[in-house]
């Protein structure tokens, strides 16, 4: 598989590409975002491009792939819903709608998070934003678009997240994490198994499009 990873510097991304580096069938992974990895692979091809609502200036960098992998997230956190639509939801699809025109046979696979609202309506503003993304990314003519809402994700191999209160929450949680995981899989993930089962999805598909947690844990234990 030729695959294309946005967002490769968070958490979730930092993942799945390594992941993918460790995958035999993974031919290459090219990289798109604001700032390089950090990392080096023979496989590994990085495009660094600050504005990712115009990626016209790299659209050459952006085609023949097999699978996409979105994992770029903010959190809502002091945002207005305006401002977070036009980081999440805005975003997104300006990029995915470029790579639906460029790779029709191309499977995408977002991350999105538990309790994403598909009715668009309900209450808690991330929620309604992140369902209203999901729902328009499902209609894009993509060979299939597949969605993740984990909740909880465990961070290994030395992978950590960018966001303070994350990291702070990690700390905090590191020697129970472990045990939460083994007692709860279906709830409790880890950047391993988030990683797995994205290229799980990118192979041979999922019996669901929207995939909660136990569906991830499924797919990327299997």
């Amino acid at each position: 598989m030729n695959v294309l990873l946005f967002g490769a510097t968070g958490m979730v991304g930092q993942g799945v590409l390594r992941e993918c580096l460790v995958a035999e069938d993974v031919t290459q992974v090219t990289t798109v975002g604001r700032s390089p990895t950090g990392r080096q692979h023979l496989k590994l091809r990085e495009l660094v491009h600050k504005d990712l609502f115009d990626c016209s200036a790299i659209e050459s960098g952006l085609t023949n792939f097999d699978a996409c992998f979105f994992c770029i997230g903010v959190t809502s956190s002091g945002m207005t819903e305006a401002q977070y639509t036009h980081l999440t939801h805005d975003l997104t699809l300006a990029v995915a709608r470029t790579l639906a025109r460029l790779n029709p046979q191309m499977t995408f696979v977002y991350v999105s998070g538990a309790g994403a609202d598909s009715s668009a309506a309900g209450k808690v503003m991330w929620a309604r934003v992140r369902g209203r993304l999901e729902n328009a990314l499902q209609r894009l003519p993509f060979k299939a678009v597949y969605v993740l809402r984990p909740g909880i994700i465990q961070p290994l191999h030395g992978i950590r997240s960018k966001t303070d209160a994350y990291r702070w929450f990690y700390a905090l949680t590191r020697p129970l994490l472990p045990l939460l995981r083994r007692w709860l899989p279906n709830t409790v993930l880890s950047t391993e198994i988030v990683g797995r089962a994205m290229l799980a999805v990118a192979r041979r598909g999922a019996p669901v499009v929207v995939l909660e947690a136990a569906d991830i844990s499924a797919l990327g234990r299997a």
